[in-house]
């Protein structure tokens, strides 16, 4: 009796995990991204497999769970994995977690040239993958039943960027009075030559700009991780444009932006396709000189004010790593929540009823950090499958604030959810 005692006992605190493969940059020029990424993933996983009245409390059900409540407490394990940023390695790191590490399913790989590749050996072997952090919108047109992805692409983003325009003609932006069409309708897109550049460039200059009556002036790709911009900004300043878009990594964005300021660009707008634009080593690297820098994003730190869960979660993240929550590590929260669910509601790690219950995952609003109704995957456009119908974006501006020397990212759209009034025109540098 007293070894079946014991036995039960050492059950008990030995509870299964259950293994997801996580691939990220973690190293090489993302590797600040790859951090961030990594904590949101971390942050989230630790909610689920433990328990945390207060987050508890306020109606976050995984913070009750204490690990996968249909799979008897079973904690999720992340493995993770370094993509370098290069697809091929992608590849074989997704084969080498599915056939030696015998993972469930994956997460990841932030860029979508090595997501591709990544969900490509997913599709091969079967095995689920969640996207909580790609944004090409071909992602989600390859036809793929085991890929997943839960945050908006950017088709998405690119439409938030042109009813932002489109507010500012009509005067619905906070504290901007209307704004004469052609002060801005002349735009310059500069993205990096991956697929995520090339993505947001051909949306903006093929579709959004003639749909929407504004004019692309000059649309180039550079290289990625580039050692100097500085030609790419003459040729900015050369073309006239009064609106200047970009899409691009951390080390790029802070390029770009010393070389602006030193040529001294003066446009109406500059807007970022997230990605450098929310890092916070771009924040640092660039500090006052941001004010007046709009980013499109997936989450902002002020959405506190409008979903208090949003703030406790940050609250947690910003004791545990010294910053707030920004748009890769929020993204991460979101997969990791996707995966609870799926597990739980699959009460299994067969990759069959996995397939079945994320696919009928319908998570409530009340559920995730950002202002969605919730993660239900489905089609928004034409041709695609698997993408979070639900998945919206918002607009920040960078604001400094003289009387406290800090840089605060205000939301600016959706505009009912504005935290501050938008400044406007670009102010220059400081």
């Amino acid at each position: 009796l007293a070894a079946f005692v014991f036995g039960l006992a050492g059950g008990a605190l030995a509870r299964e995990t259950v293994k997801i493969g996580v691939i990220l940059p973690l190293s090489g020029p993302l590797a600040p991204t790859g951090r961030e990424l990594r904590q949101g993933f971390e942050l989230m996983i630790d909610i689920v497999n433990n328990v945390y009245p207060e987050l508890a409390a306020m109606g976050l059900e995984v913070a009750s769970w204490d690990g996968i409540p249909s799979l008897r407490g079973a904690r999720i394990e992340p493995i993770f994995a370094d993509s370098r940023g290069d697809p091929a390695v992608g590849a074989d790191l997704a084969r080498r977690l599915i056939l030696e590490e015998r993972v469930v399913g994956l997460l990841g790989a932030y860029q979508s040239s090595v997501t591709r590749t990544v969900a490509g050996v997913a599709e091969r072997y079967g095995v689920p993958h969640i996207n909580s952090d790609s944004s090409s919108p071909s992602l989600t047109r390859l036809g793929y039943r085991w890929f997943w992805r839960v945050t908006p692409h950017d088709m998405i983003f690119d439409e938030d960027l042109f009813n932002l325009l489109d507010g500012l003609v009509a005067g619905k932006a906070p504290g901007v009075g209307p704004v004469p069409k052609e002060e801005i309708a002349r735009l310059a897109v500069v993205v990096e030559n991956t697929e995520f550049g090339l993505a947001t460039g051909d949306d903006i200059t093929q579709r959004l700009a003639p749909q929407r009556g504004y004019r692309v002036v000059e649309y180039f790709k550079y290289s990625a991780n580039s050692p100097d911009l500085t030609s790419e900004v003459i040729r900015l300043l050369a073309s006239d444009a009064s609106v200047y878009l970009f899409a691009s990594y951390v080390s790029d964005a802070i390029l770009l932006m010393r070389t602006l300021k030193l040529r001294g660009a003066a446009p109406r707008l500059i807007w970022g396709q997230d990605a450098g634009f929310t890092n916070p080593d771009f924040v640092r690297a660039i500090g006052r000189d941001l004010h007046g820098v709009l980013t499109r994003a997936l989450y902002i730190p002020r959405i506190a004010e409008v979903k208090p869960i949003a703030g406790a979660i940050n609250r947690m993240y910003r004791e545990r790593y010294g910053t707030d929550l920004v748009e890769e590590s929020a993204r991460e929260t979101l997969g990791v929540l996707a995966w609870a669910y799926a597990l739980n509601q699959a009460g299994s790690t067969d990759p069959a009823a996995l397939q079945r219950a994320i696919n009928n995952l319908d998570i409530p609003g009340d559920q995730i950090i950002t202002p969605w109704r919730g993660i239900k995957f489905g089609s928004l456009y034409p041709g695609e499958t698997n993408q979070n119908i639900y998945a919206t974006g918002m607009i920040g501006q960078y604001q400094y604030d003289a009387r406290t020397d800090r840089v605060t990212l205000e939301i600016i759209y959706p505009f009912e959810y504005a935290t501050a009034p938008m400044v406007y025109p670009f102010p220059g540098w400081r």
